[in-house]
């Protein structure tokens, strides 16, 4: 049978290469964690690396969905599941009347569990009115913005069946909504606006 040659000590690495190799990887890891992980599952982006790269938005969402799942569980454990108030039948009904003067209008159709991010690119102190509203059922939202190194939540939603009211850009960037559909159908979604907006895209 073959033997290998046994490897000289000369031929081994010393302890203080092993020490060094051992602090690069570590100073490695600390980078991998500080620039890539923290922002793209937590929304922790303290190098702001995670921003320019796109990843701390994707946290940011990842974070959102987990409190809105929790924060579920937590509202179906305390109380009864309820119907859609009259107050949501009446901001779906107001807002399902055809206006003539919306820019833009589109509809998008969720399935059980399934979320969508719509954003309008806006220059700081635009203002932009919408109007959207579901044609079954009820969504959870979250009117937010993201850009030029900032991020902000305007106003959230649950178990909501439209909404009206005016947008205006705390600052030059992405704003716009992200809705997730909690029920147990398939429900869709019609979305209206007009303002002072350059385009509007969907980003999940």
């Amino acid at each position: 049978m073959y033997n290998a040659e046994k490897p000289s000590v000369e031929d081994l690495p010393s302890s203080k290469q092993l020490l060094k190799s051992t602090l690069i990887a570590l100073v490695a890891a600390v980078a991998i964690l500080f620039t890539v992980v923290l922002p793209a599952e937590y929304g922790i982006d303290p190098t702001r690396i995670g921003r320019v790269l796109g990843l701390t938005e994707m946290g940011e969402i990842k974070t959102q969905l987990a409190e809105e799942a929790e924060a579920d569980k937590q509202s179906s454990l305390q109380r009864p599941q309820q119907g859609i108030g009259l107050l949501d039948l009446f901001i779906g009904s107001a807002a399902a009347q055809d206006t003539p003067d919306w820019s833009d209008e589109f509809s998008f159709t969720l399935a059980p569990g399934q979320g969508a991010e719509w954003k309008l690119v806006m220059q700081a102190g635009a203002e932009a009115e919408y109007s959207w509203n579901t044609d079954q059922g009820v969504v959870n939202f979250d009117l937010h913005g993201d850009g030029s190194g900032n991020s902000t939540s305007y106003t959230k939603g649950r178990g909501v069946a439209g909404d009206v009211g005016v947008l205006k850009a705390a600052f030059t960037g992405n704003h716009g909504w992200f809705w997730r559909n909690r029920g147990k159908s398939d429900l869709t979604v019609t979305v209206r606006l007009r303002g002072d907006y350059s385009s509007v895209k969907r980003t999940y």
